[in-house]
């Protein structure tokens, strides 16, 4: 320092700076690597995945789960390598698809028919799993597997999945002994295989002495038990307490299904096998109604794909068309289910006497193998018990499987005898039963001693542009059952009802029930307004339903066209709410008008009947003609279809009222297109809605729904009620 001043700063005496440097520069190829690490990536390319390929697939007539195993295989390490299976996400999601699977299966299973056919059901289930069984462990044992991994192979033979399960529905054979048997085995075979399962996983994991054998059998007994009869005791009481909150039973179904699986693990078995358990349990307690269709909506369209989808990026295809040893293995073990479940079969018929017919439908029904089957083959490799030649090969079985059996149940299937319908009460077909308790006993006595309650039709009232006819249509039924009309005007209030739009609301609401009961009256028709304050128009609709007794629900639409608004409107949640019919109509006309009514037809199942009468009380208060249309499938025999032309007949002429019909039975392959040409000169088309998933839980379709966008003339869709 020099007089106080600084020496400037020389090069040696400067302070060393760290020269700056700028962000390396990302390439494309960083950008792209670190999307495909993302989470977000992977789920957002397996929603696409499930979206896009499943109905590509199926217009080729294969099962949509095949398409999810191309779409794996070709974006998996042997091909675009844009997903691997060993990601947390991937492994998370499928795990998850595979639980949701099995629980599924398990919610799938009809315990009514079960119960009915339980001995011949437990015989022919006995016997298809036991015969693939032995059968698959003397191929393991030819192939060198040990015995542990031999009976896991036997076991992955045993069970089945009905797969075309769709077909003898559409067939209208479901309720032929030799289908119903088939479908009643199914939860013997599942739950065997599934326990076969957890005995070779307990062997895998150390010495299996007799007292661990015990400890492991009497752990899976306890375990059991707790699960189906505490959690459908469980589910029956919260589901009580609950009533109408499906969202929060929503919950509880997937808190049982995952509560299940947690336990297992606890107890020593796998997964899957609390998974199956816990959809046996709960079969019960969700019935038909809104929260099972909702469970397993969720399951079909969302989680079961991503687990298809990690089927295929464990599949190797090269290595499968390269080793002789593996193709060897694929054939064989295709060649033993084959033969086996035909053995099976065979012995079902010797046992119970069955034709030739039904022995096929039996044995085409328990080929497929998709479900149960790839969900065990997969935890076999993942605990080390069999090597990927196996999993290969289960995959090629499945993909045979699931196109052989079809195919082979459309033409056994389209022979079998159609079940002979029982007479039904007329009100019975129609009208949800009274309440024998809700009227003292007296005058309003029926002749069978049950309080006959006033016939009671709910009209809700939202578009003053369909009320009216609304309002005709539900009069021609009041007058003939000699009932009344409840106008229903429902005005939602989500918070305490003092909101100044609320007020408002509830006068129109007034005015609008005002005019509607002066129309009821000029109908000549005893009317019953009833105005509702309620959070949510759906629930208020149905527990205005359930406080009139009501026996039908008739509501209108506008413009907007039912396929839109049948899923998350108020119509599809009134459809699920409510505890007695509902028709949604869609008129172009006053019904007074109506002269050819027709009424598409799906089977003589007591259910299926109240679209039948529906239409047959229009017809004869109009003095209309009535069409019946059957469309089957192309295969069904001409005698079959003749047998099926007698049936519907029959039915409708042991129904009151009488009136005057023909009966169409024609061959289809699409039934919607079918029942819209032959719409072509009728006023009036009544529908009945059932939407049912395929049993590989991928595709939710309804007949009803495709044919509504190609109908012109007015229109009748008839709901069944939920129990």
């Amino acid at each position: 320092m020099v007089n106080g001043v600084h020496p400037p700063l020389s090069a040696h005496n400067r302070p060393h700076l760290a020269p700056a440097h700028s962000p390396p520069s990302r390439t494309p190829m960083d950008v792209l690597l670190t999307i495909k690490s993302s989470p977000l990536f992977t789920f957002t390319l397996l929603l696409a995945v499930s979206v896009l390929v499943p109905p590509l697939i199926e217009r080729l007539r294969l099962p949509g789960l095949v398409g999810l195993l191309a779409a794996g295989v070709v974006l998996g390490p042997n091909g675009l390598q844009m997903l691997d299976h060993k990601t947390e996400t991937m492994q998370l999601l499928s795990e998850i698809g595979k639980i949701y699977l099995m629980f599924v299966a398990g919610l799938e299973v009809d315990l009514e028919q079960f119960h009915r056919t339980r001995n011949r059901s437990l015989g022919f289930g006995f016997l298809t799993f036991i015969v693939p069984l032995v059968t698959g462990l003397a191929v393991g044992r030819a192939f060198g597997f040990g015995w542990n991994a031999s009976v896991l192979i036997g076991s992955l033979l045993a069970s089945h999945t009905l797969l075309a399960y769709p077909i003898v529905s559409r067939l209208g054979v479901v309720a032929n002994e030799a289908v119903t048997v088939t479908i009643g085995a199914t939860i013997v075979t599942d739950t065997a295989a599934l326990l076969v399962l957890a005995m070779c996983a307990a062997v895998n994991q150390g010495e299996m002495t007799p007292l661990r054998l015990v400890e492991l059998l009497g752990g899976v007994a306890i375990y059991s038990v707790v699960v189906l009869w505490g959690f459908e005791r469980a589910g029956h009481e919260y589901f009580r307490r609950t009533g109408d909150d499906r969202g929060n039973q929503f919950l509880f179904v997937l808190l049982a299904v995952f509560l299940a699986s947690v336990g297992a693990q606890v107890v020593g078995i796998e997964r899957i096998v609390g998974a199956f358990l816990a959809g046996l349990a709960v079969n019960r307690v969700l019935g038909d109604g809104p929260v099972k269709e909702k469970v397993e909506f969720v399951g079909s369209v969302l989680f079961v794909p991503f687990f298809f989808i990690d089927m295929g990026l464990l599949l190797d295809l090269p290595a499968i068309a390269s080793s002789a040893a593996s193709l060897g293995l694929a054939a064989a073990i295709v060649v033993a289910l084959i033969g086996s479940k035909f053995v099976a079969a065979w012995g079902a018929k010797l046992l119970y006497r069955y034709s030739w017919t039904e022995t096929m439908a039996m044995w085409s029904l328990s080929l497929p193998q998709v479900a149960a089957t790839l969900a065990a083959a997969i935890v076999g490799v993942q605990l080390g018990i069999v090597d990927n030649r196996v999993f290969n090969a289960v995959v090629v079985l499945m993909l045979v499987t699931s196109i052989l059996g079809p195919v082979i149940t459309t033409r056994a299937a389209s022979r079998l005898t159609l079940p002979k319908g029982s007479p039904v009460d007329d009100d019975e077909i129609l009208w949800a039963p009274p309440n024998p308790l809700a009227l003292p006993p007296g005058d309003m006595e029926d002749d069978r001693g049950l309080c006959r309650l006033p016939f009671s039709i709910v009209v809700p009232l939202a578009n003053p542009l369909t009320a009216s006819y609304s309002l005709q249509m539900a009069a021609i039924l009041a007058r003939y059952e000699e009932g009344q009309i409840v106008p229903l005007a429902v005005v939602r209030s989500p918070g305490s009802g003092d909101e100044p739009e609320v007020d408002a609301a509830l006068q129109r609401a007034r005015q609008l029930l005002g005019r509607a009961t002066a129309y009821v009256a000029d109908l000549e028709v005893p009317v019953k307004p009833v105005l509702r304050l309620d959070d949510d128009i759906a629930r208020g609709i149905a527990r205005v339903g359930r406080e009139q007794t009501a026996s039908l629900v008739v509501m209108g639409w506008g413009t907007e066209s039912l396929r839109s608004r049948l899923f998350g409107s108020t119509i599809d949640e009134t459809l699920a709410a409510t505890r007695c019919p509902v028709a949604v109509v869609r008129l172009a006309d006053d019904p007074k008008t109506f002269q050819r009514v027709l009424v598409a037809v799906k089977d003589l199942e007591p259910k299926a009947r109240r679209a039948m009468r529906f239409a047959q009380i229009f017809a004869a208060a109009n003095s209309a003609h009535l069409i019946a249309l059957h469309a089957c499938a192309p295969q069904t025999s001409p005698s079959q279809m003749v047998e099926m032309q007698e049936g519907i007949g029959r039915a409708i002429a042991e129904m009151e009222p009488a009136v005057s019909y023909e009966v169409q039975v024609i061959p289809a392959e699409d039934p919607a297109r079918a029942i819209a040409s032959a719409a072509k000169g009728v006023d009036l088309v009544v529908l009945r809605s059932v939407r049912r998933r395929t049993a590989a839980g991928l595709v939710i379709g309804d007949v009803t729904t495709a044919a509504i966008p190609l109908l012109t003339c007015s229109l009748v869709m008839f709901g069944e009620p939920h129990s």
